[in-house]
């Protein structure tokens, strides 16, 4: 790595800088610059959560600024100071398009513009990259922390699975800036009413200093029909009705999914994501959408991506936890992401020849042996997809339960059943959350139940690296015509300690396509492709490789009901049995990406 020293600037700011957007709304930003002559390069950000704040002397905008850059911040529309009705999402192309263009005509500036930012601020920046064509002036970006596809992980899950753990409580979060804007006071003060504690937002210190909101009280988690939350957040999040609307994929959710306008992506962008992210998708399918599909030569040879072991990421730009959750993944997890994103923006913006784009491409930390590493690609290379069948002789109910994992494929064995029971759903121990609690967490509370299948391999006698792409292929049928199935990875400790690395769920409706839903026969045998997103793990010797199967984890994702109603209607739920089978003709298994050592 080239170290070089950088030039450095006092700093002075601009409060409120006016922007008029194409339809002829007003929208307000921060500017922090150097407070010297000369023309400088711009990193534009854009946020929903105010840009109060950006005259922090130990803030990011701060640091870029006294660096070089002209540091931007704006309130998105219909948020805080800037003009306008929000419109979550789908606003943010054509404004950050505008806001692009904007930014390379300040006074102060050069005309080369760079984007920054975390979660919703990685969003805005995602959001950019679907126009097409984008905005000439902008030539590198840097999302950090967001979804690339925004009905596969805001809103919906895997294939129509609403992200209750999070859609509706963020939805309160952001409705209380519209309230205050409205002046509606009275609204303002029910809203409390939604949370644990009555007041909300509060943001929550976790072990590894990662935070999370306060959670909703779990009366409202269990609220039916979901589709009253239209109503009762109407005035402060209007556009949940055409989210709620639309559980199908297609072309309302597409114009926002940066996979599908990967060919038009014209600059380098260098993702950051995390495992227990929430939405941890985002960067690794970005980085691999753009690199093997952009028609830009830049724009493939210039993508980058780093995976670290956090959880979704506060306060922005600057991942300082060792950890999330339970466990601690040591000294090297901590880095300095703004000292990389100024080498980042150095090479792209000022044509610093910093050896950046020399190195490669992927860095990911894998957990286990709690290590960074460096990949040529992401999915890596040299992976190679290893099948671990499921078995059970009496049964794989709980941990009481035989069932076992193994790289030999199923002779005629019985199918294991459980019931699956809307009232009494599975609940949800960690993972890639925000609005409930995140991160590593003991699983076996839940493995204790018995309508969570419990799949153990034997204790490994040599170490084994798994990074890439999680899948569960399941046979099974239902009693229900339409219903949930989940999986889950855990690493077994030799004290017992069940670490979850990755998780997913799969509606049946949606088993053949996340836009065409078709209901099942029940009592018949369907092939389910569960989505586990992606994880890097040394199961170390002694551990075991463990999966579950279950068919809910609330509320970090609604309960199916088992009615085949539309999302968002039923009132009332029914018992489902679900049926799992791993036979000869019906092999179910888990398909590991097993890097060779």
């Amino acid at each position: 790595m080239i170290v070089q020293a950088r030039k450095t600037y006092k700093v002075t700011t601009q409060k409120s800088v006016p922007m008029k957007t194409r339809d002829g709304i007003t929208l307000y930003a921060d500017v922090v610059r150097p407070d010297a002559p000369g023309r400088f390069p711009v990193l534009l950000s854009r946020t929903p959560y105010s840009k109060k704040g950006t005259d922090d002397p130990n803030g990011p905008s701060y640091l870029f600024a006294r660096y070089g850059y002209i540091s931007v911040t704006q309130d998105c529309r219909g948020r805080f100071e800037s003009e306008g009705d929000y419109d979550t999402i789908f606003q943010e192309i054509p404004d950050g398009y505008d806001a692009v263009e904007w930014a390379a005509r300040l006074p102060w500036s050069n005309g080369r513009v760079g984007t920054t930012g975390q979660s919703y601020l990685g969003l805005t920046q995602y959001m950019i990259a679907c126009n097409d064509p984008m905005p000439p002036s902008l030539q590198a970006m840097a999302p950090v922390s967001a979804s690339s596809d925004y009905h596969a992980s805001w809103i919906y899950h895997t294939g129509g699975v609403s992200l209750w753990g999070w859609i509706i409580p963020y939805a309160i979060f952001k409705g209380l800036n519209t309230l205050k804007r409205a002046k509606r006071n009275d609204l303002f003060e029910k809203m409390k009413e939604y949370v644990v504690g009555g007041e909300f937002p509060i943001i929550r210190q976790t072990r590894f200093g990662l935070n999370a909101f306060t959670p909703l009280t779990d009366k409202w988690y269990r609220h039916l029909p979901i589709k009253d939350w239209v109503g009762l957040l109407k005035e402060t999040a209007p556009y949940l009705a055409d989210h709620i609307a639309h559980a199908d994929d297609g072309e309302y959710w597409h114009r926002a999914n940066v996979n599908r306008h990967a060919a038009s992506v014209n600059v380098p962008m260098l993702h950051v994501t995390s495992w227990y992210d929430i939405f941890g998708e985002g960067g690794q399918n970005a980085y691999s959408s753009i690199k093997h599909h952009s028609k830009f030569e830049k724009a493939r040879n210039g993508q980058r991506l780093i995976i670290g072991p956090w959880g979704h990421l506060l306060p922005y730009n600057v991942p300082s936890s060792r950890g999330t959750g339970d466990i601690d993944f040591g000294p090297a997890a901590l880095i300095d992401l703004n000292e990389t994103l100024l080498r980042w923006f150095d090479y792209w913006l000022k044509d610093v020849n910093n050896g950046i784009v020399d190195e490669p491409p992927v860095t990911i930390y894998t957990l286990g042996e709690n290590r960074w590493q460096n990949l040529s690609d992401w999915p890596p290379p040299n992976l190679r997809q290893v099948r671990y069948f499921l078995h059970s002789d009496k049964g794989a109910n709980a941990l009481s339960g035989d069932g076992s994992l193994s790289t030999v494929p199923p002779d005629d064995e019985r199918a294991d059943a459980y019931v699956y029971d809307p009232d009494d759903p599975v609940p949800s121990l960690g993972g890639n959350n925000l609005a409930i609690d995140m991160g590593v967490q003991d699983q076996r509370p839940v493995e204790e139940r018995k309508d969570v299948l419990v799949y153990t391999s034997d204790p490994l006698e040599q170490a084994l690296e798994v990074t890439g792409p999680v899948t569960v292929s399941l046979w099974a049928a239902s009693s229900a015509v339409d219903t949930d199935f989940t999986a889950k990875l855990v690493d077994v400790h030799p004290s017992g300690y069940a670490q979850n690395l990755v998780d997913g769920i799969l509606r049946a409706r949606y088993r053949e396509s996340a836009s065409a839903p078709k209901f099942m026969e029940p009592g018949k045998p369907y092939m389910f492709t569960i989505d586990l997103w992606a994880t890097s793990n040394v199961f170390l010797p002694g551990h075991r490789i463990r999966l579950e199967i279950s068919s809910s984890n609330f509320p970090r994702f609604d309960r199916n009901l088992n009615t085949g109603e539309p999302f968002g209607e039923g009132t009332k739920g029914i018992a489902a049995r679900q049926t799992v089978f791993h036979q000869s003709d019906m092999a179910s298994y888990l398909s590991l990406p097993v890097i060779p050592r």
